[in-house]
């Protein structure tokens, strides 16, 4: 018998401030599994999750919206939640970050981080915009570069040419907010002491806690030099107010992964369970932090660090992955694969989905590409053209033939033995979060099952009275492989499953395997899964795309709509600019930069060399052969990397940027006019 677990699973939180999409459902999809696994297994397994409720982003929305901040975050909640049920994501107790458990918990620590002297205290200048009453964090700070002059970058860093800088160096810097031009202001803030640290998350962040490839970067960061951790914020803010600093708030970051500690308290109340008995720094429960590659500093350093200091436990493993592509790009709402969660609700099976992530999901922190032709056939093949096919072909022959119940012996018992001694393997590659290979194990074992049926063929062997009995073996086994299959799938479509278990008469258990239905009856067989039609993924793109031009048009006719062009120029002025067809035919990273690509582009007759900023919203290999724009005759400028021949022309929004392409047919070289 399996020694029971006492476990602790977390997904990152979704910020309250936009409805989830397809790439959220990646990671939910991840987290669930594990737990169903867990759970089926016989294990003790919570599952905790909560929306991130607090920071300027969140007031300003809610103030946008003419609703209080409680009123938005509660709104948001709901549409998170549903989301959450629709996707079968199991989890057990859904919060806020915005609770009395939460503040009780961040005050906590705290507290505790002040009474071990890792609280610093000083005076910084930051950017303040008068006419708003309010400081401003680097994204709501735009301006000129000032090493290489691009107009239009971020308060900390540049996306044209990779500089990072403090947002008092922009050249001619302009709050996002109102407009007006920031002036500076001096604060005290609250930091915490990170560098400390720096020795215990050498040893931690090499202990197992991460992925090889994550503590790779992580030692990166630790070699280079860690820095103090700023975790207040001047008011107004919304958040928790820092005890004995009036004024002064936790800075988002600070208490959301506390969330995981205040929904599991409040699960703990509702429940009468122990809550030091998974916290407490002895703790022998297991505690599994499911997370994006974006967010690994804060959850890898700086929550360590601050559960250590404070006297909780460290997390027993961070499982990071990777982000989610659409046919190979970027999620895109002008091609309209930047799905919300709702709108593929609206059309498609939620199992569909959840089956599809777990055929590519491994243990590693690869991005997860949605091919949406690949995702019909890989679903209607393996489900419904391997899986469920088996039921549907054996179950009428046991129900018209036989009132339904099974042969008592088990005609291949090698066969069955294969499969259920398969079960093995798979609960392996589950437990590792390498769902691909179980999925390709139980593919596996499904053609085997298919094989031996249509090898056999029942209903040919129908037509003959006399071999009545040996079709009722045959098509008992066949319900019976059916029937492993299906529980090893349970954690993945569980509500295919529970259908499964209803026509089975049966609770599919990981100990179930062990023993086949015998003499057993089974009740009448309905369709299990319709396969998916290619009409219903188009309607969900074209829908995804209608969502994006109604927000545009609110845009165009909502307060941005009154935001000034830029000043005038001349047709002359306009004419200098040289607007050339390039070809990247070699696009690759550039080491020391997070978010430069170095392309090189074939204009004609001619290459350059250009960096850009696009790291962010394109894989580098995906671009090479790619048709772009460039702006030909900008002078070239050297940066720390090498020196740049040039510009691509790029859009972009708070969800991405966008190479500009010109339309099929259009050759390097040739001038846009």
């Amino acid at each position: 018998m399996t020694k029971k677990r006492q476990i602790l699973v977390t997904n990152a939180l979704p910020y309250a401030n936009a409805a989830l999409h397809l790439g959220h459902i990646l990671e939910y999809t991840q987290t669930d599994v594990w737990v169903r696994f867990q759970r089926m297994r016989g294990h003790q397994c919570y599952y905790v999750s909560a929306d991130d409720a607090h920071g300027t982003a969140i007031m300003l929305k809610a103030d946008e919206k003419g609703i209080s901040p409680e009123q938005h975050i509660a709104d948001m909640r709901s549409i998170h939640e549903a989301d959450f049920r629709d996707f079968h994501i199991s989890v057990d107790n859904y919060h806020s970050t915005h609770s009395d458990e939460n503040k009780q918990y961040a005050e906590l620590i705290y507290n505790r981080l002040v009474e071990n002297d890792h609280i610093a205290k000083r005076e910084i200048t930051q950017a303040f915009d008068a006419e708003k009453q309010l400081f401003l964090a680097d994204r709501y700070i735009k301006g000129t570069c000032p090493k290489c002059k691009a107009e239009d970058q971020y308060g900390d860093n540049c996306e044209a040419c990779g500089a990072t800088y403090s947002p008092t160096d922009l050249i001619n810097p302009v709050s996002a907010l109102s407009g007006t031009t920031p002036i500076e202001k001096q604060s005290t803030h609250y930091f915490f002491k990170l560098p400390e640290f720096t020795e215990f998350l050498k040893s931690w962040t090499r202990s197992g806690a991460v992925q090889d490839e994550v503590a790779n970067k992580l030692g990166e960061w630790l070699e280079s030099g860690l820095q103090e951790w700023d975790i207040s914020r001047d008011a107004p803010y919304f958040g928790f107010e820092i005890p004995n600093a009036p004024n002064k708030f936790f800075y988002v970051w600070l208490d959301a992964p506390i969330g995981y500690m205040a929904s599991f308290k409040n699960l703990c109340d509702q429940q009468n369970l122990d809550f030091d008995q998974f916290w407490a720094a002895d703790s022998s429960a297991e505690l599994y932090h499911f997370i994006g590659k974006d967010i690994v500093n804060f959850h890898a350093l700086f929550w360590p660090a601050m559960l250590t200091s404070a006297n909780f436990r460290t997390p027993t493993k961070v499982c990071v992955h990777g982000f989610v592509t659409v046919n190979g790009k970027k999620m895109s709402k002008s091609r309209g694969t930047f799905i919300n969660a709702r709108c593929y609700l609206d059309h498609l099976n939620p199992e569909y989905l959840r089956y599809y992530y777990a055929s590519k999901l491994t243990a590693s922190v690869e991005d997860i590409d949605l091919n949406l032709e690949d995702f019909i056939q890989k679903v209607n093949s393996d489900l419904v053209g391997k899986v469920v096919n088996i039921a549907s072909r054996c179950a009428k022959f046991i129900t018209k033939g036989n009132d339904g119940i099974l042969s008592t012996h088990i005609a291949d018992t090698a066969l069955w033995q294969q499969v259920s001694d398969a079960g093995n393997k798979i609960a392996e590659h589950y437990e590792q979060r390498e769902y691909s290979k179980a999925i390709r194990e139980i593919m596996a074992q499904a053609d085997a099952a298919n094989e031996y049926i249509a090898a056999k063929e029942p209903w040919k062997l129908n037509k003959d009275p006399s071999q009545q009995q040996q079709v009722q073996d045959i098509c008992s086994l066949g319900i019976n492989l059916f029937r492993l299959l299906l529980t090893y799938l349970k954690p993945v479509i569980p509500t295919m499953a529970a259908d499964g278990e209803a026509f089975l008469n049966d609770q599919l258990t990981w100990e179930s395997i062990k023993q086949p239905l015998v003499g057993h009856q089974i009740n009448n067989f309905k369709p299990l899964l319709q396969r998916v039609e290619k009409e219903k993924v188009d309607a969900m793109v074209e829908a995804s795309k209608q969502e994006v031009e109604q927000t545009t048009k609110a845009i165009l006719e909502g307060p941005l709509a009154d935001e000034p062009i830029a000043d005038e120029i001349n047709f002359d002025d306009f004419m200098k600019v040289d607007l050339r067809v390039a070809r990247i035919v070699k696009a690759e990273a550039v080491e020391g930069a997070d978010k430069l690509l170095a392309l090189t582009l074939d204009i004609g007759g001619e290459t350059r060399n250009v960096f850009s900023g696009i790291k962010s919203s394109y894989q580098a290999t995906d671009l090479e052969g790619r048709l772009t724009v460039m702006v030909a005759n900008l002078a070239p400028r050297k940066m720390r990397f090498g020196v740049s021949e040039g510009m691509v022309l790029a859009a972009g929004d708070d969800n991405g940027i966008y190479l500009l392409s010109p339309d099929s047919g259009a050759e390097p070289g040739q001038r846009i006019t």
